[in-house]
């Protein structure tokens, strides 16, 4: 799975049509939102915003009036073939005055997204695992410079009778530093939930 460094634009010219491809790294369904608002206001001529957006655990495909299944269908299997996740891609469409035909418009929005992503630098996504982990006072702090020396993420702590530390993981390595943590801390430690 990847996902891309950087925003990246790429733009097409078939049959008088100008087809302008948008691919924005994004986590949520509020940043899509404001990028493709910001589109708009930027392209304020422009017939068609055709918009696919793949984030954990939300996902959207419009066609923005294109007919169905030929914009948003054909950018959504470019970005699955392609493996890019944690995106937003957007092709804003000015008409040309000349109709492309159903298969026209899937070759030209599929061929507008292709050539951004090759454009695009794309990076591996790691997986996060994220855990809360639960210890005596007297062992916050070291606990949280052993967590900076192996480079696992802190976030939120809890303090009641005891602290505790919301911490996060690479997934393919959350075994072995929930193992190393436990060791540099003699076992003064418990890892309370374990979810994705």
């Amino acid at each position: 799975m990847f996902q891309l460094a950087a925003p990246i634009v790429a733009e097409i010219d078939i049959k008088k049509s100008r087809f302008i491809a948008h691919l924005y790294p994004v986590t949520n369904r509020e940043q899509a939102m404001q990028h493709l608002l910001e589109l708009r206001r930027r392209y304020p001529d422009a017939r068609h915003y055709c918009a696919v957006l793949l984030v954990d655990g939300d996902s959207m495909l419009d066609d923005d009036g294109e007919p169905s299944g030929t914009a948003a269908r054909p950018m959504y299997k470019v970005l699955m073939h392609k493996n890019v996740h944690n995106v937003l891609a957007v092709v804003v469409r000015y008409f040309g005055g000349i109709k492309l035909g159903a298969g026209g418009l899937v070759r030209a929005y599929t061929q507008s997204l292709n050539d951004a992503i090759l454009l695009a630098e794309l990076q591996p996504v790691v997986l996060m695992r994220h855990c809360v982990v639960r210890v005596d006072f007297a062992n916050e702090s070291r606990l949280r410079r052993c967590c900076a020396e192996l480079s696992i993420a802190v976030g939120a702590a809890c303090y009641g009778e005891q602290v505790e530390l919301a911490l996060s993981v690479p997934l393919d390595q959350c075994q072995s530093l929930q193992t190393r943590l436990r060791d540099l801390l003699a076992g003064e430690l418990y890892f309370m939930t374990d979810e994705k």
